[in-house]
């Protein structure tokens, strides 16, 4: 298989398993370029190996991993400016509220457990073939994935108190 037959029969799923990890849809455009020159570069080697979807996936996790990694740079999250026009218009945002409060809850994972939830529940992989991509044991891929679960179902699930009642 070519370069160019690999791109253009796997670039829109490793584009979708960027935009899982990153959450957004514009770094991982970004994110899946960077990997794809660097894949070109190393094509003829990438081809060589059993499965070169793969080893180009761990090449995005890794990207993705080291995204910033240790850098002073924090991402500012900006919002528009609401213009109130005197007519009430219909939220169409209340039907993506839950999308939007889970890729929030995901987003304040560390790099590793989101990638290992993500290669686990979006990619459907093993936790060997997690610790393949992730290049690291099995127990930490269950590790990553047991703390992720545990800090999600902690920030999805409300606090309630002995007598049952929701705490403020």
């Amino acid at each position: 298989m070519t370069f160019e037959e690999f791109v253009e029969a796997r670039l829109q799923a490793l584009l979708r398993y960027a935009v899982m990890l990153t959450g957004d849809p514009h770094t991982a455009q970004d994110l899946v370029q960077e990997t794809m020159i660097r894949a070109q570069l190393k094509w003829r080697r990438i081809a060589a190996a059993d499965m070169p979807e793969r080893y180009v996936k761990r090449m995005i996790t890794n990207a993705y991993v080291d995204l910033h990694r240790g850098s002073w740079l924090r991402r500012v999250a900006l919002r528009g400016v609401e213009v109130d026009s005197g007519v009430p218009e219909p939220d169409h945002a209340d039907g993506h509220a839950e999308r939007d409060q889970m890729w929030l809850w995901l987003g304040r994972l560390p790099r590793q457990q989101r990638a290992a939830l993500v290669l686990r529940y979006y990619e459907g992989l093993t936790d060997g073939e997690i610790a393949e991509v992730m290049r690291c044991p099995v127990g930490t891929v269950r590790s990553w994935i047991s703390r992720a679960l545990a800090t999600l179902r902690t920030s999805v699930a409300p606090t309630v108190t002995v007598d049952g009642g929701a705490k403020p």
